[in-house]
């Protein structure tokens, strides 16, 4: 299991967020802002709004989904 923080993956604050492959970190950071959001948070507004793009945009989400999967898997085992 690695762990990665909201801020890593573009948002605004430091939750850590844990999974066994980039996938689940990065679902684990969806299920996150889509929280925040709704419980008021603006601050993660706009990462959530980033989010939401990249799916629009595939292509272009892809430069970030990548960059992600690196950087998940230069982490070190929790």
């Amino acid at each position: 299991m690695k762990t990665m923080t909201c801020q890593q993956l573009g948002g605004p604050c430091d939750v850590a967020l844990h999974g066994n492959t980039a996938d689940e970190v990065i679902k684990a950071q969806d299920k996150h802002l889509k929280e925040a959001v709704a419980n008021g948070d603006d601050a993660h507004r706009s990462a959530l709004d980033d989010m939401k793009g990249r799916w629009k945009h595939p292509i272009s989400g892809m430069g970030w989904y990548r960059a992600t999967k690196r950087a998940f898997a230069g982490l070190p085992e929790d």
